[in-house]
Protein backbone atom coordinates (compact mmCIF):
# COMPACT_ATOMS: atom_id res chain seq x y z
CA UNK A 1 0.00 0.00 0.00
CA UNK A 2 1.35 3.50 -0.99
CA UNK A 3 1.80 5.74 2.28
CA UNK A 4 -0.15 8.98 1.62
CA UNK A 5 2.42 12.30 1.31
CA UNK A 6 1.68 14.09 4.72
CA UNK A 7 0.14 17.72 4.49
CA UNK A 8 1.88 20.81 4.56
CA UNK A 9 2.56 23.13 7.31
CA UNK A 10 -0.23 25.89 6.71
CA UNK A 11 2.69 28.02 8.18
CA UNK A 12 4.84 26.88 5.37
CA UNK A 13 2.30 27.51 2.79
CA UNK A 14 1.45 31.31 3.68
CA UNK A 15 4.74 32.69 4.89
CA UNK A 16 5.13 33.76 1.67
CA UNK A 17 1.83 35.15 1.08
CA UNK A 18 1.55 38.47 0.30
CA UNK A 19 -1.99 40.48 1.84
CA UNK A 20 -2.65 40.58 -1.74
CA UNK A 21 -1.98 37.24 -2.34
CA UNK A 22 -3.72 36.33 0.61
CA UNK A 23 -7.24 38.18 -0.44
CA UNK A 24 -6.78 36.13 -3.66
CA UNK A 25 -7.50 32.81 -1.05
CA UNK A 26 -10.78 33.72 0.21
CA UNK A 27 -13.01 32.69 -2.57
CA UNK A 28 -11.57 29.08 -1.69
CA UNK A 29 -11.71 28.82 1.70
CA UNK A 30 -14.11 25.91 2.15
CA UNK A 31 -13.47 22.65 4.17
CA UNK A 32 -14.85 20.82 1.43
CA UNK A 33 -12.67 21.20 -1.87
CA UNK A 34 -14.62 20.01 -4.61
CA UNK A 35 -18.04 19.12 -2.07
CA UNK A 36 -15.23 16.49 -0.62
CA UNK A 37 -13.53 16.63 2.44
CA UNK A 38 -10.15 15.79 0.74
CA UNK A 39 -6.53 14.44 2.03
CA UNK A 40 -3.75 16.69 1.28
CA UNK A 41 -2.63 13.71 -1.22
CA UNK A 42 -5.49 13.65 -3.02
CA UNK A 43 -5.93 17.34 -3.13
CA UNK A 44 -2.55 17.69 -4.98
CA UNK A 45 -3.37 15.25 -7.77
CA UNK A 46 -6.63 17.70 -8.64
CA UNK A 47 -6.33 20.24 -10.97
CA UNK A 48 -6.09 23.62 -9.00
CA UNK A 49 -8.17 26.55 -9.27
CA UNK A 50 -7.10 29.30 -12.23
CA UNK A 51 -3.89 31.19 -10.57
CA UNK A 52 -3.36 29.06 -7.31
CA UNK A 53 -0.79 27.11 -6.39
CA UNK A 54 -1.63 23.38 -4.82
CA UNK A 55 0.34 24.74 -1.31
CA UNK A 56 -1.70 28.14 -1.77
CA UNK A 57 -5.23 26.36 -2.14
CA UNK A 58 -4.58 23.81 0.63
CA UNK A 59 -3.46 26.43 2.96
CA UNK A 60 -6.92 27.94 2.18
CA UNK A 61 -9.30 24.52 2.69
CA UNK A 62 -6.83 24.06 5.81
CA UNK A 63 -7.69 27.54 7.49
CA UNK A 64 -11.17 27.28 6.48
CA UNK A 65 -11.13 23.53 8.61
CA UNK A 66 -8.93 25.38 11.20
CA UNK A 67 -11.94 26.67 12.34
CA UNK A 68 -14.21 23.91 12.96
CA UNK A 69 -12.04 21.48 14.88
CA UNK A 70 -12.77 20.81 18.12
CA UNK A 71 -10.06 19.14 20.70
CA UNK A 72 -10.01 15.68 21.75
CA UNK A 73 -8.70 14.72 25.32
CA UNK A 74 -7.09 11.73 23.46
CA UNK A 75 -3.57 11.67 22.56
CA UNK A 76 -1.14 10.76 19.87
CA UNK A 77 2.37 9.45 21.03
CA UNK A 78 4.18 12.94 21.47
CA UNK A 79 1.03 13.91 23.58
CA UNK A 80 -0.74 15.87 21.37
CA UNK A 81 -4.45 15.96 20.73
CA UNK A 82 -6.54 14.45 18.31
CA UNK A 83 -8.90 16.36 16.83
CA UNK A 84 -11.98 16.53 14.97
CA UNK A 85 -14.38 18.79 12.70
CA UNK A 86 -18.32 18.33 11.56
CA UNK A 87 -18.73 19.15 8.29
CA UNK A 88 -21.80 18.86 6.73
CA UNK A 89 -21.00 14.90 5.24
CA UNK A 90 -20.94 14.46 8.94
CA UNK A 91 -23.53 16.20 10.75
CA UNK A 92 -25.95 14.41 7.65
CA UNK A 93 -24.88 10.98 8.33
CA UNK A 94 -25.55 11.50 11.93
CA UNK A 95 -29.24 12.53 10.68
CA UNK A 96 -29.43 9.39 8.88
CA UNK A 97 -27.82 7.07 12.06
CA UNK A 98 -30.11 8.78 14.39
CA UNK A 99 -33.01 7.79 12.62
CA UNK A 100 -32.64 4.81 11.06
CA UNK A 101 -30.48 3.13 14.21
CA UNK A 102 -32.12 4.74 17.39
CA UNK A 103 -35.49 4.51 15.82
CA UNK A 104 -37.74 2.02 14.39
CA UNK A 105 -36.70 0.06 11.00
CA UNK A 106 -38.66 1.06 8.08
CA UNK A 107 -41.84 -1.29 7.83
CA UNK A 108 -40.25 -4.05 9.35
CA UNK A 109 -41.14 -3.37 13.20
CA UNK A 110 -43.05 -6.45 13.27
CA UNK A 111 -40.17 -9.03 11.82
CA UNK A 112 -37.97 -8.23 13.97
CA UNK A 113 -40.48 -7.91 17.08
CA UNK A 114 -41.50 -11.75 16.24
CA UNK A 115 -37.76 -13.11 14.98
CA UNK A 116 -35.74 -10.34 17.02
CA UNK A 117 -33.72 -13.27 18.21
CA UNK A 118 -33.11 -15.28 15.24
CA UNK A 119 -32.07 -12.25 13.31
CA UNK A 120 -29.81 -11.26 17.00
CA UNK A 121 -28.15 -14.40 16.24
CA UNK A 122 -27.71 -13.96 12.70
CA UNK A 123 -25.99 -10.88 12.97
CA UNK A 124 -23.54 -12.20 15.32
CA UNK A 125 -22.68 -14.34 13.35
CA UNK A 126 -21.92 -12.59 10.27
CA UNK A 127 -19.67 -10.24 12.72
CA UNK A 128 -18.23 -12.81 14.25
CA UNK A 129 -17.17 -14.40 11.17
CA UNK A 130 -16.04 -11.36 9.09
CA UNK A 131 -14.53 -9.29 11.96
CA UNK A 132 -12.18 -12.67 12.34
CA UNK A 133 -11.79 -12.88 8.67
CA UNK A 134 -10.68 -9.18 7.99
CA UNK A 135 -7.79 -10.45 10.27
CA UNK A 136 -6.78 -13.73 8.83
CA UNK A 137 -9.48 -16.71 9.20
CA UNK A 138 -9.74 -18.45 7.06
CA UNK A 139 -13.19 -20.41 6.38
CA UNK A 140 -16.18 -20.60 4.64
CA UNK A 141 -19.00 -19.15 6.28
CA UNK A 142 -20.93 -21.64 5.84
CA UNK A 143 -18.91 -23.91 7.59
CA UNK A 144 -18.24 -21.12 10.56
CA UNK A 145 -22.22 -20.04 10.59
CA UNK A 146 -23.09 -24.09 11.00
CA UNK A 147 -20.47 -24.16 14.05
CA UNK A 148 -21.81 -21.10 16.12
CA UNK A 149 -25.34 -22.39 15.22
CA UNK A 150 -25.06 -25.96 16.42
CA UNK A 151 -22.98 -25.29 19.47
CA UNK A 152 -19.47 -27.45 18.10
CA UNK A 153 -16.42 -26.57 19.52
CA UNK A 154 -13.71 -25.42 16.84
CA UNK A 155 -11.51 -28.06 15.15
CA UNK A 156 -9.00 -25.00 13.57
CA UNK A 157 -7.17 -21.82 14.54
CA UNK A 158 -9.73 -19.87 12.00
CA UNK A 159 -12.64 -21.42 13.78
CA UNK A 160 -11.29 -20.35 17.28
CA UNK A 161 -11.23 -16.91 16.24
CA UNK A 162 -14.91 -16.68 14.47
CA UNK A 163 -16.30 -18.79 17.85
CA UNK A 164 -14.12 -16.56 20.34
CA UNK A 165 -15.59 -13.68 18.42
CA UNK A 166 -19.10 -14.79 18.74
CA UNK A 167 -18.45 -15.12 22.82
CA UNK A 168 -17.42 -12.02 22.88
CA UNK A 169 -20.02 -10.33 21.18
CA UNK A 170 -22.15 -12.06 23.42
CA UNK A 171 -20.30 -10.95 26.90
CA UNK A 172 -20.52 -7.51 25.17
CA UNK A 173 -24.41 -7.58 25.56
CA UNK A 174 -23.95 -7.78 29.50
CA UNK A 175 -21.82 -5.17 29.90
CA UNK A 176 -23.92 -2.37 28.25
CA UNK A 177 -25.67 -0.67 30.88
CA UNK A 178 -21.84 -0.98 32.39
CA UNK A 179 -18.83 1.77 32.57
CA UNK A 180 -15.92 0.50 30.81
CA UNK A 181 -12.49 -0.22 32.26
CA UNK A 182 -9.17 -1.26 31.76
CA UNK A 183 -10.00 -4.73 33.15
CA UNK A 184 -13.48 -4.78 31.45
CA UNK A 185 -10.97 -4.55 27.65
CA UNK A 186 -8.48 -6.86 29.27
CA UNK A 187 -11.11 -9.06 30.01
CA UNK A 188 -12.71 -8.85 26.06
CA UNK A 189 -9.46 -9.37 24.69
CA UNK A 190 -9.39 -12.52 26.77
CA UNK A 191 -12.29 -13.96 25.21
CA UNK A 192 -11.22 -12.68 22.00
CA UNK A 193 -7.74 -14.31 21.78
CA UNK A 194 -7.93 -17.64 23.90
CA UNK A 195 -6.43 -20.14 22.07
CA UNK A 196 -4.90 -18.36 19.31
CA UNK A 197 -1.84 -16.28 20.26
CA UNK A 198 1.41 -17.66 19.63
CA UNK A 199 2.77 -16.59 23.05
CA UNK A 200 -0.46 -17.85 25.78
CA UNK A 201 1.31 -14.98 28.10
CA UNK A 202 -0.21 -12.26 25.47
CA UNK A 203 -3.96 -13.53 26.21
CA UNK A 204 -5.67 -10.40 27.89
CA UNK A 205 -2.82 -8.72 28.53
CA UNK A 206 -1.14 -5.29 27.05
CA UNK A 207 1.80 -6.17 24.82
CA UNK A 208 5.50 -6.28 26.43
CA UNK A 209 7.57 -4.69 23.81
CA UNK A 210 7.59 -1.92 21.02
CA UNK A 211 8.05 -4.74 18.34
CA UNK A 212 4.60 -4.29 16.58
CA UNK A 213 3.94 -2.78 13.91
CA UNK A 214 1.14 -2.50 11.56
CA UNK A 215 1.83 -3.46 7.61
CA UNK A 216 0.24 -4.14 4.94
CA UNK A 217 1.06 -7.79 4.39
CA UNK A 218 0.60 -7.63 0.98
CA UNK A 219 4.27 -5.88 0.67
CA UNK A 220 4.90 -5.42 4.03
CA UNK A 221 4.72 -1.56 4.02
CA UNK A 222 5.08 -0.29 7.45
CA UNK A 223 1.57 1.84 7.93
CA UNK A 224 1.97 2.27 11.40
CA UNK A 225 4.31 2.83 14.62
CA UNK A 226 2.15 2.74 18.21
CA UNK A 227 3.33 4.05 21.24
CA UNK A 228 5.46 2.42 23.38
CA UNK A 229 4.16 -0.22 25.41
CA UNK A 230 4.91 1.67 29.16
CA UNK A 231 2.17 3.98 28.35
CA UNK A 232 -0.34 1.77 27.38
CA UNK A 233 -2.01 1.21 30.74
CA UNK A 234 -2.51 5.04 31.56
CA UNK A 235 -3.63 5.41 27.59
CA UNK A 236 -5.97 2.79 28.35
CA UNK A 237 -7.80 4.59 31.37
CA UNK A 238 -7.98 8.11 29.17
CA UNK A 239 -9.80 5.97 26.56
CA UNK A 240 -12.09 4.41 29.76
CA UNK A 241 -12.84 7.89 30.49
CA UNK A 242 -13.15 9.06 27.48
CA UNK A 243 -16.00 6.01 26.57
CA UNK A 244 -17.78 6.73 29.99
CA UNK A 245 -18.12 10.41 29.29
CA UNK A 246 -21.69 11.85 28.95
CA UNK A 247 -23.32 14.99 27.27
CA UNK A 248 -21.94 17.01 29.87
CA UNK A 249 -18.35 16.90 29.04
CA UNK A 250 -16.48 19.35 27.15
CA UNK A 251 -16.76 19.77 24.03
CA UNK A 252 -19.69 17.83 23.13
CA UNK A 253 -19.34 14.55 21.31
CA UNK A 254 -22.03 12.93 19.72
CA UNK A 255 -22.63 9.64 20.77
CA UNK A 256 -21.76 8.05 16.97
CA UNK A 257 -18.65 9.60 16.82
CA UNK A 258 -17.60 8.53 20.51
CA UNK A 259 -18.28 5.06 19.41
CA UNK A 260 -16.03 5.90 16.40
CA UNK A 261 -13.18 7.56 18.41
CA UNK A 262 -13.31 4.53 20.63
CA UNK A 263 -12.71 1.98 17.73
CA UNK A 264 -10.18 4.50 16.09
CA UNK A 265 -7.87 4.56 19.23
CA UNK A 266 -7.52 0.86 19.96
CA UNK A 267 -6.30 0.37 16.17
CA UNK A 268 -3.88 3.40 17.28
CA UNK A 269 -3.21 2.59 20.55
CA UNK A 270 -2.59 -1.18 19.41
CA UNK A 271 -2.38 -2.10 22.91
CA UNK A 272 -2.16 -5.54 22.49
CA UNK A 273 0.14 -7.89 20.64
CA UNK A 274 -2.62 -9.42 18.73
CA UNK A 275 -6.34 -8.94 18.06
CA UNK A 276 -6.61 -4.99 18.03
CA UNK A 277 -9.36 -4.97 14.73
CA UNK A 278 -11.30 -7.16 16.81
CA UNK A 279 -11.51 -5.78 19.93
CA UNK A 280 -11.98 -2.20 18.49
CA UNK A 281 -14.89 -3.00 16.31
CA UNK A 282 -16.58 -5.29 19.41
CA UNK A 283 -15.62 -1.89 21.60
CA UNK A 284 -17.28 0.13 18.91
CA UNK A 285 -20.74 -1.91 19.45
CA UNK A 286 -20.85 -1.77 23.67
CA UNK A 287 -20.49 1.83 22.78
CA UNK A 288 -23.51 2.43 20.44
CA UNK A 289 -25.61 -0.02 21.99
CA UNK A 290 -24.93 1.69 25.58
CA UNK A 291 -26.18 4.95 23.67
CA UNK A 292 -29.21 3.36 22.50
CA UNK A 293 -29.16 2.20 19.01
CA UNK A 294 -30.13 -0.50 19.02
CA UNK A 295 -30.46 -1.49 15.75
CA UNK A 296 -26.24 -1.50 15.23
CA UNK A 297 -27.16 -4.86 17.28
CA UNK A 298 -28.73 -6.25 14.09
CA UNK A 299 -25.95 -4.68 11.34
CA UNK A 300 -22.10 -6.03 10.44
CA UNK A 301 -19.92 -3.74 10.44
CA UNK A 302 -17.28 -6.08 9.31
CA UNK A 303 -19.21 -7.05 6.33
CA UNK A 304 -18.86 -4.02 4.85
CA UNK A 305 -14.88 -3.28 5.61
CA UNK A 306 -14.36 -7.20 4.36
CA UNK A 307 -15.15 -5.61 0.86
CA UNK A 308 -12.63 -2.81 1.35
CA UNK A 309 -10.25 -2.97 3.63
CA UNK A 310 -7.62 -0.70 1.82
CA UNK A 311 -9.95 2.50 2.59
CA UNK A 312 -10.61 1.62 6.23
CA UNK A 313 -6.58 1.41 6.76
CA UNK A 314 -6.35 4.95 4.51
CA UNK A 315 -8.81 6.50 6.62
CA UNK A 316 -6.16 5.90 9.90
CA UNK A 317 -3.51 7.24 7.54
CA UNK A 318 -5.12 10.18 6.84
CA UNK A 319 -5.63 10.79 10.18
CA UNK A 320 -1.83 10.51 11.08
CA UNK A 321 -0.84 12.38 8.03
CA UNK A 322 -2.88 15.68 8.79
CA UNK A 323 -2.31 17.00 12.05
CA UNK A 324 -4.11 14.33 13.96
CA UNK A 325 -7.56 14.93 12.22
CA UNK A 326 -9.70 12.09 12.46
CA UNK A 327 -11.99 13.47 10.68
CA UNK A 328 -10.88 11.60 7.57
CA UNK A 329 -11.95 8.59 10.03
CA UNK A 330 -15.12 9.76 11.14
CA UNK A 331 -16.36 9.89 7.62
CA UNK A 332 -15.31 6.46 6.30
CA UNK A 333 -16.83 4.88 9.44
CA UNK A 334 -20.16 6.68 9.40
CA UNK A 335 -20.27 5.75 5.84
CA UNK A 336 -19.87 2.07 6.77
CA UNK A 337 -22.21 2.15 9.09
CA UNK A 338 -24.63 3.77 7.06
CA UNK A 339 -24.02 0.99 4.72
CA UNK A 340 -24.33 -2.16 7.35
CA UNK A 341 -28.06 -0.32 8.47
CA UNK A 342 -28.93 -0.65 4.70
CA UNK A 343 -27.98 -3.82 4.12
CA UNK A 344 -30.31 -4.72 7.20
CA UNK A 345 -33.05 -2.82 5.59
CA UNK A 346 -32.58 -4.68 2.33
CA UNK A 347 -32.18 -8.11 4.54
CA UNK A 348 -35.15 -8.20 6.83
CA UNK A 349 -37.47 -6.72 3.56
CA UNK A 350 -36.45 -9.89 1.87
CA UNK A 351 -36.72 -12.08 4.79
CA UNK A 352 -40.62 -10.59 5.14
CA UNK A 353 -41.14 -11.25 1.42
CA UNK A 354 -39.74 -14.95 1.68
CA UNK A 355 -41.98 -15.26 4.33
CA UNK A 356 -45.44 -13.43 2.83
CA UNK A 357 -44.76 -15.80 -0.06
CA UNK A 358 -44.35 -19.62 2.00
CA UNK A 359 -47.35 -18.10 4.38
CA UNK A 360 -49.48 -17.49 1.13
CA UNK A 361 -48.50 -20.90 -0.55
CA UNK A 362 -49.42 -22.24 3.04
CA UNK A 363 -52.56 -19.88 3.72
CA UNK A 364 -54.24 -21.09 0.14
CA UNK A 365 -54.34 -24.93 1.13
CA UNK A 366 -57.11 -25.26 3.76
CA UNK A 367 -55.23 -28.76 4.78
CA UNK A 368 -51.86 -26.50 5.84
CA UNK A 369 -53.48 -23.65 7.03
CA UNK A 370 -52.36 -23.17 10.51
CA UNK A 371 -50.38 -26.14 10.51
CA UNK A 372 -46.82 -24.34 11.01
CA UNK A 373 -45.54 -21.84 13.75
CA UNK A 374 -43.64 -18.76 12.90
CA UNK A 375 -40.11 -21.37 13.96
CA UNK A 376 -40.98 -23.95 10.86
CA UNK A 377 -42.06 -21.49 8.43
CA UNK A 378 -38.74 -19.95 9.08
CA UNK A 379 -37.23 -23.10 8.57
CA UNK A 380 -39.28 -23.75 5.28
CA UNK A 381 -38.14 -20.59 4.26
CA UNK A 382 -34.68 -21.16 4.44
CA UNK A 383 -34.90 -24.76 3.29
CA UNK A 384 -36.48 -23.67 -0.09
CA UNK A 385 -33.77 -21.05 -0.39
CA UNK A 386 -31.11 -23.95 0.47
CA UNK A 387 -31.33 -27.60 -1.04
CA UNK A 388 -30.16 -30.08 0.74
CA UNK A 389 -29.42 -27.73 3.78
CA UNK A 390 -28.74 -29.83 6.92
CA UNK A 391 -30.90 -28.68 10.27
CA UNK A 392 -29.59 -30.07 13.63
CA UNK A 393 -31.80 -29.77 16.60
CA UNK A 394 -29.81 -28.06 19.47
CA UNK A 395 -29.10 -24.98 16.10
CA UNK A 396 -32.61 -24.81 15.72
CA UNK A 397 -33.12 -24.54 20.06
CA UNK A 398 -30.30 -21.62 19.65
CA UNK A 399 -31.72 -19.85 16.89
CA UNK A 400 -35.18 -19.31 18.02
CA UNK A 401 -34.02 -19.07 22.01
CA UNK A 402 -36.58 -22.20 22.69
CA UNK A 403 -36.11 -25.12 24.81
CA UNK A 404 -35.26 -28.77 23.35
CA UNK A 405 -38.29 -30.22 23.27
CA UNK A 406 -40.01 -27.68 21.42
CA UNK A 407 -37.04 -27.43 18.94
CA UNK A 408 -37.70 -30.77 18.61
CA UNK A 409 -41.71 -30.99 17.94
CA UNK A 410 -40.49 -28.43 15.30
CA UNK A 411 -38.20 -30.46 13.36
CA UNK A 412 -39.91 -34.16 14.37
CA UNK A 413 -43.29 -32.44 13.27
CA UNK A 414 -42.02 -31.28 9.15
CA UNK A 415 -40.12 -34.85 9.25
CA UNK A 416 -43.20 -36.35 10.05
CA UNK A 417 -45.09 -34.52 7.51
CA UNK A 418 -42.52 -35.76 4.66
CA UNK A 419 -40.83 -31.92 4.50
CA UNK A 420 -37.62 -32.71 6.12
CA UNK A 421 -35.85 -36.17 6.29
CA UNK A 422 -34.09 -37.44 9.31
CA UNK A 423 -30.88 -39.35 9.64
CA UNK A 424 -28.72 -40.00 12.78
CA UNK A 425 -24.71 -38.18 12.83
CA UNK A 426 -23.31 -39.85 16.35
CA UNK A 427 -26.12 -39.73 18.74
CA UNK A 428 -28.25 -36.61 17.46
CA UNK A 429 -30.40 -36.87 14.54
CA UNK A 430 -29.93 -34.46 11.97
CA UNK A 431 -32.54 -33.23 9.57
CA UNK A 432 -32.42 -32.90 5.85
CA UNK A 433 -34.40 -30.66 3.28
CA UNK A 434 -35.03 -32.69 0.27
CA UNK A 435 -34.68 -31.33 -3.28
CA UNK A 436 -38.21 -31.80 -4.32
CA UNK A 437 -39.35 -30.04 -1.10
CA UNK A 438 -41.22 -27.22 -3.32
CA UNK A 439 -43.01 -30.21 -4.61
CA UNK A 440 -44.39 -31.73 -1.38
CA UNK A 441 -45.12 -28.49 -0.07
CA UNK A 442 -47.86 -28.30 -3.35
CA UNK A 443 -48.55 -31.47 -2.94
CA UNK A 444 -49.85 -31.37 0.73
CA UNK A 445 -51.38 -27.79 -0.29
CA UNK A 446 -53.63 -30.10 -2.70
Amino acid sequence: MRLPHSAPSIADSMKSLSPARMAQLLPHMTPLPSGKYLHWDELRRRVAPDGLAHTEWWAAVALSRGALMQRLPLLDKQGEPFVFATPAPVTISLHHIDRDAAGQIRGAGTALQTDSHRFLISSLIEEAITSSQLEGAATTRKVAASMLRSGRKPRDLSERMIFNNYRAMEHLRSLQQEKLTPDHVLELHRILSEDTLDDPQDVGCYRRHDDVQVVDTRDNTALHVPPVFSELPERMQRLCDFANADESAEPFIHPVIRAILLHFMIGYDHPFADGNGRTARALFYWSMARSGYWLMEYTSISHILRKAPVKYMRAYLHTETDRNDTTYFLLHQLHTIRQAIAALHDYVDRKVREQHETRKLLASSAALRGRFNHRQIALLNHALRNTGEAYRLDAHQRSHSVVYQTARNDLLTLEEMGLLEKTRQGNAYVFYAPADLHDRLSRLAG
